[in-house]
C-alpha cells in the first residue's frame, strides 16, 4: 500500500489540519511539562523535541506509523542479511562492521561475515602501528609524515568529516589530507605543501575504476615517480579496494590492499577499511571507540520502542514536517566547529539515500521524500542565513547539535557557544510580536514615531520548529553513535516512504553521460546527436 493511502497517514493529515494556526509559544504556555514530555535521554544524551510543532495526539499517530509500516520487520530483515537493496540484489550489513568480536555471527548468504570483518580490522591495526611507530619507510628510508587519501563520495566524505570532528585526538606527528574533486586544483594545492619522500597515498575505490579517483591517483603517481622513480610507488601507495588485479597493475603490492565488501554501501563505509585514513589520524584505539559508539546506537535502535528510539523519533518528526506541515528543507546546525563537515556528510547520507520518487515496486510515489538538507556550524551561520530562517517566511525545521563539554577548552568560549545555541532555538520557537517589540522600544526611550517606524522590522513570527541534540562531549564513542543515529534515521524513513535507500542510480546516470561526452570534448568523436545546448557548450570549450 502506498504511504499516503494508509489510514495512519490520513489520520496524521487530519491532525496537521487541526493544529494549523497553533503557535509553539501557546503550546508551552498551555503545558508547563512540555519539555519533560517531549524529550528523551540515552547514554548521557538529551534529545529535546519539545520545540517541534507536535502534540501528544500527533506523536501517538507517528508512533502508530512506525508499526503500520512494519519498521521492526524491516530491521529484522536488515539484521538477517536479506537483500533489502533489491535493485542491486545486495544486503546492507554496515552494522556488521562495528559488531564486536565474540557477540555472535552476522550472516550473509548463509556465511558468517564477522571473521573477515575482524581480520581486516586487525590488518588496519598492524598497518597503523607500522606508520605510527615509524617502521614503515618510504623509498628514501624516511618515515611517513603525511597521508593523502584519494577517493570521492563515501570514500572521502566519511573519513574526512570524522578526521576533522576528532581533531582533538590527532596523532601529533602525522598529518592527514583529503583529495576528492576531479578539478586539478584540489590535488595540486594539497601536493604543493608535501614532500614525495615522506608522503603516503591511500587510493580508496572499491572497483579501482572510479573516474575521479583514478585520475587523481594517476596524477599523484606521476608526481611521485618524477621525484623518486618508478620503484618508489610500492612504498608510497596503498589501496582500499576489492579489485586486486587493477591494484597490482597500478604498482601497489596486493598485500597493501585493504578490502571491503559489496554489502557495504559507499556512504555507509566509514566503519570499514575506508576508515583507514581516520585510523592513521587518531589511532586504532580511538577508531575502536568509534565502532563501539556506533554499535551502542545499533543496539538502542534495535530494542527501544518508538517513543524512546532516537533514530526513530528524528525520522518520524521529519516525516511530520515534510509530509504534513509542508517543509521542503531542513537546516542542520552543529554548534561545534569540529562538526563543520557534518552537514555535507549528511547531505550525501540522506539525500543520496532517500532522494527518490519511485517506490520498491517501481511505481511513482504519492508523497514527498527527503527534504533538502543544508547547514553550517554555529555561530558562523548566525551571520549568514539565520536572517532568512527568522524572517524569511519559509518553514525551515532546524536541528541543533551541541556538546556539554568543549573538545578544545579555551576559557570563555564554550559558555557563550551554548548561550547562542539555546537562544537561537528559543527565538525560533517564541518569536517576538509587534506589540512586544513596540513596548520594548518604547521602554528604551525611543520616540513614538521612530518606534512605529522600526517595530515591524524588529518583529519575528517565531513558530519555527526545531530539535536540539545535546551530547556529553565530542569524542570517538559519541561521534560513532551520532553517525549511526543518522544512518538508522534514514532507514526508518525509507521504510515508511517505501523506497530503497541503498542504491543511487541518479549518480550513475550522470557518470554515464560524462563518459559519452569525454571523447567529444577531446576531439575523438563528433558528438552527433547531442542536444543543441550541450553541443554548443562543448564547441565553446573546443574553440580554446
Amino acid at each position: 500500500m502506498k504511504p499516503a493511502m494508509s489510514a495512519a497517514w490520513n489520520a496524521l493529515a487530519h491532525a496537521a489540519e487541526t493544529s494549523h494556526g497553533v503557535h509553539l509559544r501557546d503550546m508551552f504556555t498551555a503545558d508547563g511539562q512540555r519539555f519533560a514530555k517531549l524529550s528523551v535521554t540515552w547514554n548521557g544524551w538529551l534529545l529535546d523535541y519539545s520545540k517541534q510543532r507536535v502534540n501528544a495526539e500527533a506523536m501517538g499517530l507517528l508512533h502508530g506509523l512506525w508499526q503500520t509500516a512494519d519498521v521492526p520487520g524491516w530491521i529484522a530483515r536488515m539484521r538477517a542479511g536479506e537483500a533489502i537493496n533489491h535493485s542491486e540484489g545486495r544486503a546492507a550489513l554496515h552494522i556488521a562492521l562495528r559488531h564486536p568480536a565474540g557477540k555472535g555471527p552476522i550472516l550473509y548468504a548463509g556465511h558468517d561475515v564477522m571473521p573477515a570483518v575482524h581480520g581486516e580490522l586487525e590488518k588496519m591495526q598492524r598497518f597503523a602501528a607500522q606508520i605510527h611507530g615509524r617502521h614503515w619507510r618510504g623509498a628514501t628510508g624516511e618515515p611517513i609524515s603525511d597521508i593523502v587519501n584519494i577517493g570521492i563520495g563515501g570514500s572521502d566524505l566519511g573519513p574526512r568529516m570524522a578526521t576533522q570532528a576528532l581533531a582533538a585526538f590527532h596523532h601529533p606527528e602525522l598529518k592527514v589530507h583529503y583529495v576528492a574533486n576531479l578539478d586539478g586544483a584540489d590535488l595540486a594545492t594539497v601536493l604543493a605543501g608535501l614532500q614525495p619522500r615522506t608522503t603516503l597515498f591511500i587510493i580508496a575505490s572499491k572497483t579501482f575504476t572510479t573516474q575521479e579517483t583514478m585520475q587523481n591517483a594517476a596524477s599523484a603517481r606521476r608526481w611521485l615517480v618524477q621525484a623518486l622513480g618508478e620503484a618508489a610507488v610500492a612504498r608510497h601507495f596503498v589501496a582500499v579496494s576489492t579489485n586486486l588485479a587493477e591494484v597490482a597493475r597500478f604498482g601497489i603490492d596486493p598485500d597493501n590492499a585493504f578490502a571491503f565488501w559489496d554489502w557495504v554501501g559507499g556512504r555507509y563505509s566509514l566503519w570499514s577499511a575506508i576508515g583507514l585514513p581516520l585510523v592513521l589520524a587518531v589511532g586504532f584505539d580511538n577508531f575502536r571507540q568509534l565502532l563501539a559508539g556506533a554499535h551502542a546506537m545499533d543496539e538502542h535502535f534495535f530494542s527501544a520502542p518508538p517513543a524512546e528510539n532516537l533514530p526513530g523519533l528524528l525520522a518520524l518528526l521529519e516525516i511530520w514536517n515534510t509530509n504534513f506541515l509542508g517543509a521542503e528543507n531542513r537546516a542542520l546546525l552543529p554548534y561545534s566547529q569540529s562538526l563543520g563537515l557534518l552537514p555535507r556528510y549528511l547531505q550525501q547520507l540522506e539525500m543520496e539515500s532517500n532522494g527518490k520518487q519511485v517506490d520498491r515496486q517501481g511505481l511513482p510515489l504519492d508523497c514527498a521524500t527527503a527534504p533538502i538538507l543544508w547547514g553550517e556550524p554555529g555561530t558562523n551561520g548566525q551571520h549568514a542565513f539565520y536572517q532568512l530562517i527568522h524572517q524569511g517566511g519559509r518553514r525551515v525545521p532546524c536541528e541543533f547539535i551541541v556538546c556539554k563539554q568543549a573538545d578544545f577548552a579555551l576559557p570563555g568560549h564554550h559558555e557563550k557557544l551554548l548561550a547562542n545555541c539555546f537562544a537561537q532555538s528559543e527565538a525560533l520557537m517564541r518569536g517576538r510580536t509587534l506589540g512586544e517589540t513596540t513596548a520594548e522600544l518604547a521602554a528604551s526611550g525611543m520616540a513614538a514615531g521612530q518606534v512605529a517606524l522600526l517595530a515591524p522590522y524588529r518583529s519575528f513570527p517565531g513558530n519555527q520548529p526545531s530539535t536540539t541534540l545535546l551530547l556529553p562531549r565530542l569524542d570517538p564513542f559519541n561521534l560513532g553513535a551520532l553517525l549511526a543515529l543518522y544512518e538508522h534515521k534514514v532507514f526508518v524513513q525509507s521504510v515508511i516512504w517505501d523506497i530503497n535507500p541503498f542504491d543511487q542510480w541518479g549518480v550513475e546516470y550522470g557518470k554515464q553521460l560524462a563518459s559519452r561526452l569525454l571523447p567529444v570534448i577531446v576531439g575523438t568523436s563528433s558528438g552527433a546527436g547531442l542536444d543543441s545546448s550541450t553541443a554548443g557548450l562543448v564547441a565553446a570549450c573546443r574553440d580554446n
